[in-house]
C-alpha cells in the first residue's frame, strides 16, 4: 500500500548538460512507527536521510523535497517501506541517471538502523 503524495514533488529544469552529483540531507524526517507489541500507542520515529542523484533533465526543487518529507510525519510506516518509497517516487518523478537513498534512523531500544538503495 503506497502511503506517499509524489505529487508534492515539484522539478526545476536541469541547468546542465554535464553529469554531476547532487547530495540533499534531511536531517530530521518524522514518521509514526509500527508499535511494540506490548505498547498501546504508536510512538514517533525520527530519520536522517540523504538523497544523492545524477540528475538527467530535472533536477530537485529543494522546498518541495523537505514538503515531501513533512508529510510523512503522521503516516504509519516501517523503515523498509518508507526506504522503497522515497526512492521509486524519487525516480518516477527526476527519472534521474543515477539515484541513491540512505536513511540513518535514530535509535530505538539502543539499536539505530541504516538502509540503502541505490539505482546501481
Amino acid at each position: 500500500m503506497k502511503k506517499s503524495d509524489k505529487t508534492i514533488l515539484k522539478s526545476l529544469k536541469n541547468p546542465s548538460y554535464w553529469k554531476y552529483e547532487i547530495k540533499s540531507i534531511c536531517p530530521e524526517v518524522t514518521f509514526i512507527g509500527h508499535k511494540n507489541t506490548n505498547s498501546k500507542e504508536e510512538q514517533p520515529d525520527f530519520a536522517e536521510i540523504h538523497v544523492t542523484m545524477i540528475p538527467d533533465r530535472k533536477i530537485i526543487e529543494l522546498k518541495s523535497l523537505k514538503l515531501y518529507f513533512q508529510h510523512f510525519r503522521n503516516v504509519l510506516i516501517s523503515y523498509e517501506h518508507l526506504l522503497n518509497i522515497v526512492y521509486e517516487d524519487i525516480m518516477e518523478i527526476y527519472e534521474p541517471f543515477y539515484l541513491e537513498i540512505y536513511i540513518k534512523t535514530n535509535p530505538r531500544g539502543g539499536i539505530y538502523s541504516e538502509l540503502v538503495r541505490s539505482s546501481d
